[in-house]
């Protein structure tokens, strides 16, 4: 058929069925999109590479422009480069990598063994390693939401590269003004020789189409940090390899190894961790006490049971609120050091990550604790502590999907000699960061429920904690359902105000809260691997709110306003084990 045949043939349909083409709302659209995108980049992952420019690659781009992510800003305007988003996004990818050409993929592949240096991206705990002038490994060792987060934010870069080109390139294809003198400004900060940064900040301004104002502070935001190139390096690179593949010079590609595409979904790290721990556990003759687990970060449990006793004749205060913001001062890493010596003599055992899901954690015997030490703000029963003598399993935060891979595995009982010993959960609590869609940033959420994007899952929670128990501290506090998400950076303001103004009246949004509770409800009422009694604890501070503009996670992170928080939840989670 001709293509004016198929346009005769749906107008036939409509007139025939009498109605109008189905109009579906922005939300819906936002929806599919998402949709979309993870079943682009499981099927790239499944091939085993794409070119970004390619026809595959061309299917991410659009998918993610139709959605618009609130952290990418302005990714949809033609014209203008989006600096907050790109500084999020550099901060999470291993510094060079916008001189790459070639990005791979890869498990845990024994590149660590090797004499190639490992690079930590700034705010994602992943080694990278440069193998040469064109190629970075990326390894990945955290799940499906580790991959589709790397994914999205690479999709994000070549979008903004193109509009970079665009400003670069003249009508015949010959170099702007603007782009020889941003190669002259890279020229001098190569050679370290000194520029008018003036005059650089306005000529980058014309070749990322924002103004000198914009130019300028996001240059200085990139100049805060040694573990990121600056933004002229950052904006040249981009451009150049959009423009050499313009030019026929090289294309860009990203591909997957075999061992990766075998390895994922199959808990190969979450096993060796949880293997880790309990052999650990074992060996230590811990495995038979009371355990209560935490998933939160590894500086608040610690400095709360051990931060007091040490620093509050130094600091002359006994609230541990103005001792945590001490301890929270990056140039503070004496004062972090004397709590961890003090909290090691004390009852702290430190268990370092040799499997490559990057959790660290801790263990506190309880049994050790000076009880007489404690901050007032805990209310501790001695006589319980003493006689079951309880330990703290301190996880660090999983991310995505990983959640359920390691909270499965660590459930699961210990096995010696041909037995399984089962481990004594009495509770598991859940502190995190969360986008909060009620509030604004530092405000506490208290899930009622998390509800699966993308699903049909839902999971009601037998929540210990409420609203009551954080109240009286001049942070809003909020209980209701929270949607656990596929990924922080594909959400947009159309699905959120959807979850927020339906039925389903969410309070929030985070990663994790999901696939840890599918974990533990597989534990407790299918396996029997813990006690179906078992307590549960779920809270999250505002890291962010991303429905409203400026106040998305590329804004920036909480610093000292997420202090008090913090350490109001790990309050409660230690007062409902100690008390």
């Amino acid at each position: 058929m001709r293509p004016e045949d198929f346009v005769i043939l749906d107008s036939t349909i409509e007139v025939f069925m009498n109605t109008e083409p189905i109009q579906r709302s922005r939300a819906q659209e936002s929806r599919s999109a998402i949709e979309r995108l993870y079943i682009i980049m499981r099927h790239l992952f499944i091939r085993g590479g794409y070119k970004p420019l390619g026809i595959s690659g061309e299917s991410l781009v659009q998918a993610l422009l139709i959605l618009r992510p609130e952290i990418y800003g302005l990714i949809a305007d033609n014209e203008r480069v989006e600096l907050d988003g790109l500084l999020y996004v550099i901060d999470r990818l291993p510094k060079g990598i916008e001189e790459c050409r070639f990005i791979r993929l890869i498990s845990k592949e024994g590149l660590d063994k090797t004499n190639f240096q490992a690079i930590v991206p700034l705010k994602r705990r992943r080694n990278c390693y440069r193998i040469d002038k064109d190629q970075m490994y990326i390894e990945l060792t955290r799940g499906r939401s580790d991959i589709y987060d790397i994914l999205t934010h690479l999709t994000f870069l070549y979008i903004e590269a193109e509009k970079i080109k665009l400003h670069s390139l003249d009508q015949k294809g010959g170099k702007t003004q603007a782009w020889l003198k941003l190669e002259e400004t890279i020229t001098r900060e190569y050679q370290g020789k000194e520029f008018n940064k003036e005059i650089a900040y306005t000529y980058l301004s014309t070749v990322i189409g924002r103004t000198y104002e914009e130019t300028a502070r996001a240059g200085e935001s990139f100049y805060e940090n040694e573990n990121r190139h600056s933004l002229f390096h950052t904006i040249y690179w981009l451009g150049k390899l959009a423009i050499d593949e313009e030019k026929g010079k090289g294309d860009r590609e990203i591909n997957f190894s075999a061992t990766l595409r075998e390895r994922i979904g199959h808990h190969v790290y979450g096993e060796l961790w949880a293997d880790n721990i309990k052999n650990y556990l074992w060996e230590h003759d811990l495995m038979q006490r009371p355990a209560h687990i935490i998933s939160s970060n590894l500086h608040s449990v610690i400095n709360t049971l051990y931060g007091y006793k040490v620093l509050r004749n130094t600091l002359k205060t006994d609230k541990l609120e103005i001792i945590a913001r001490q301890l929270s001062i990056l140039k503070n890493e004496k004062s972090r050091e004397k709590v961890k010596k003090y909290a090691r003599e004390n009852g702290l055992y430190e268990i370092p990550d040799q499997s490559g899901t990057n959790l660290a954690v801790q263990i506190i015997d309880m049994a050790k604790l000076d009880l007489k030490s404690l901050p007032k703000e805990l209310s501790v029963d001695e006589t319980k502590i003493k006689d079951h003598q309880p330990i703290i399993l301190v996880m660090d935060y999983a991310f995505g999907e990983q959640a359920f891979e390691t909270m499965d595995e660590l459930l699961k009982p210990f096995e010696k000699d041909g037995k399984a010993y089962p481990l004594k959960v009495d509770s598991i609590s859940i502190m995190g960061k969360a986008g909060i869609l009620t509030g604004k940033k530092s405000d506490i959420m208290v899930p009622s429920s998390h509800i699966f994007e993308g699903t049909a899952d839902n999971y009601p929670i037998d929540n210990e904690f409420s609203c009551k128990d954080f109240e009286g501290h001049n942070l809003q506090v909020f209980e209701g359902p929270m949607v656990t998400v596929l990924g922080t950076s594909l959400q947009n303001k159309d699905v959120l105000e959807y979850f927020l103004d339906s039925s389903w009246k969410a309070i929030g949004l985070e990663m994790e809260g999901a696939h840890y509770q599918k974990a533990i409800q597989s534990a407790s009422k299918i396996r029997n691997s813990i006690k179906k009694t078992v307590k549960l604890r779920y809270a999250y501070y505002a890291s962010d709110n991303p429905l409203i503009t400026g106040k998305t996670l590329a804004s920036g992170s909480l610093g000292q306003d997420g202090v008090k928080p913090t350490y109001l939840i790990t309050v409660q989670i230690l007062n409902k084990i100690l008390g």
